[in-house]
């Protein structure tokens, strides 16, 4: 069996097609969905955030479909997270264009097992062999010859039920992403009618029917006035984001008696999603873990602020700190959901963007966030009364998450039992996953 195990490679079932450079100015246009390095999660899987579309040349060979496996060849970082680090398109994406730093895996045959080989390229033995086999210093490297050259076990039928159970444990954190898109894009639509669009003050101001519930109604005005940010409902203020939260009010220091630090990077984080939560011992963890965190915080990266590096915090354990990178926000009246949205808009995080100073890495000082002009209601009421609505919204969004990172752990404990092919895994048990 051992013999078997190893007498084919990955070049005997796929062919690769390198990408090709796009033009910048083309990006956000019309066109397919741009799979660069950023659309490829760490050690694999595929990343969502800040994907692309692009307008300009897609040749068909360049052209991805659902279901498409690519993979990268090379890496920007010292970690290798990237390097050989293989991704496949959703579903959801009805059409892809490679870029210069991804690969397409064009399988040789319409029987090549690729949902198997898929996950043979997520475990972390693969992962170890595309580091020890990494070339170049600044930027690494992973030749095609020695991607290919990866050995591939025989897909037996243990093997193949143990990829029905990862793929199962993928669906499912696949759906509370989608749920959570859902659920906050709800919160978000009710923050922006209230508080920025003003559609309760309009359909009263002329006498239309607002949608609403006649007590949340009451609670808004029937006319505008002219502000230093345009028109804005009558009685409401424009205020600062400092008004309504307290910025960076907990630092860890040598009296807090931690035995262990977990940390959260700003490398991690992204649309509300934690990737990595690294654990430390006492005194081993990095000199920037300094932002102790409580339940309802909002933490903002004050590095490449428009990047859309921020999460909520909640229910946190008292050993979780985050980098100094990151400004943290807690409300001062409890209403954790109102600050959150507010303060995670896109077109706050542009207005951040455009503030920044520096080069590489701009980034701007917590007190600049505090200093965001917000318009603010009269009646305290209305805020509460948002907050009642949202706050389950986000809770839910975060027992997803938390499953996810769950179901997330479980599989990668079980991924390397794929290649020693050792883990007893039934049909009954892969089905009852999904």
């Amino acid at each position: 069996m051992a013999d078997r195990d190893q007498a084919r490679t990955l070049a005997n079932y796929f062919t690769l097609q390198r990408g090709k450079t796009y033009k910048s100015r083309l990006l956000g246009l019309p066109g397919p969905v741009l799979l660069g390095l950023s659309s490829i999660g760490r050690n694999g899987g595929f990343r969502w955030n800040s994907l692309r579309t692009y307008g300009g040349d897609s040749p068909p060979e360049l052209v991805l479909e659902p279901g498409d496996v690519y993979v990268s060849l090379k890496d920007v970082t010292q970690s290798a997270d990237l390097l050989g680090a293989v991704s496949r398109v959703p579903r959801q994406i009805a059409e892809g264009r490679l870029t210069q730093d991804t690969v397409k895996l064009i399988p040789k045959t319409k029987d090549v097992p690729t949902d198997y080989l898929y996950w043979l390229l997520r475990t972390p033995q693969y992962r170890s062999y595309c580091r020890s086999h990494a070339t170049g210093t600044t930027n690494l490297g992973l030749s095609r010859a020695d991607f290919l050259a990866f050995p591939v076990p025989e897909p037996s039928h243990q093997r193949l039920l143990m990829v029905r159970l990862f793929q199962a444990l993928d669906d499912k954190i696949e759906l509370n992403r989608r749920m959570n898109e859902t659920l906050e894009a709800m919160a978000r639509a009710i923050f922006k009618s209230w508080f920025v669009d003003f559609d309760s003050v309009r359909a009263k101001a002329e006498g239309r029917d607002a949608g609403l519930p006649k007590p949340i109604v009451d609670l808004f005005p029937d006319s505008f006035e002219d502000s230093e940010l345009g028109r804005i409902p009558r009685g409401w203020r424009v205020g600062t984001v400092d008004e309504v939260a307290n910025i960076n009010t907990r630092t860890l220091g040598r009296q807090d008696s931690l035995d262990i630090i977990d940390y959260i990077e700003i490398s991690e984080v992204m649309c509300g999603d934690v990737a990595t939560v690294s654990r430390y011992q006492r005194g081993e963890e990095p000199s920037r873990a300094r932002r102790r965190l409580q339940h309802g915080d909002t933490a903002l990266s004050t590095v490449r602020p428009d990047r859309g590096a921020f999460f909520l915090c909640l229910a946190p354990p008292e050993t979780l700190v985050a980098s100094t990178g990151f400004a943290v926000l807690t409300p001062k009246d409890g209403n954790w959901a109102f600050l959150h949205t507010m303060v995670t808009r896109k077109e706050v995080g542009e207005e951040l963007g455009r503030l920044a100073d520096g080069g590489a890495y701009p980034a701007i000082r917590p007190e600049v966030v505090g200093g965001l002009p917000a318009v603010l209601p009269d009646d305290a009421r209305l805020v509460t009364v948002f907050d009642e609505l949202a706050q389950p919204l986000y809770l839910r969004a975060g027992e997803n998450r938390s499953e996810s990172r769950i179901l997330a752990v479980l599989r990668d404990a079980l991924l390397p039992k794929l290649l020693s092919g050792r883990l007893r895994c039934d049909r009954k048990v892969s089905e009852e996953v999904k």
